[in-house]
């Protein structure tokens, strides 16, 4: 009887360690929910980028790029709860642009993408661009990961092997009964 129940608690345990540990744990990533000059759109020149999340971020990088990757940001990015301003160097010439962005949602992971407008009517020079560096920091879309894996792989780690160590100190425990 009584191994029968130490058997039961012991099942238990592991199956409440498997389900706790595979469980998806919530995702408070933010996402891109406005974009001024907005995504494909054709616009004239702007002074600036304004990017609205859907939530509060920090730590903002934007990068503006024509065909040739010439850069026309100007300064850093702002970020103010959950909306990043970007000044824009000089009047921009007629063409396409590029703007790519990097932001550190609420819950430390960094979230980035890319889009791009059309610049039409405008009757400015070309002004002098900042070159491309050889890797940006906002190239591609969607989230990045970091190193939250390895914690996941550690904590499941942990929990197997308290597991097994009850099993095993139950098994002893039943066996001097």
């Amino acid at each position: 009887m009584i191994r029968a129940v130490l058997r039961g608690a012991a099942g238990s345990a592991v199956l409440a360690a498997v389900l706790a540990t595979t469980a998806v744990p919530a995702s408070a990533h933010t996402a891109l929910a406005s974009a001024s000059p907005a995504k494909g759109s054709a616009v004239a020149p702007p002074s600036q980028i304004v990017l609205t999340y859907t939530d509060p971020v920090r730590l903002p990088r934007v990068v503006v790029t024509d065909a040739s990757r010439k850069q026309y940001q100007a300064g850093s990015a702002q970020a103010v709860d959950n909306k990043v301003t970007q000044a824009v160097n000089g009047k921009l010439p007629n063409g396409e642009y590029t703007v790519g962005w990097r932001v550190v949602a609420s819950d430390g992971h960094p979230v980035e993408g890319t889009y791009t407008f059309t610049v039409r009517g405008s009757t400015g020079a070309a002004q002098p661009a900042t070159p491309a560096p050889s890797r940006t920091a906002v190239a591609g879309t969607g989230d990045s990961g970091g190193s939250s894996g390895w914690l996941w792989i550690g904590l499941i780690a942990l929990v197997l092997a308290a597991a097994a160590g009850t099993v095993a100190w139950l098994r002893r425990s039943s066996a001097q009964d």
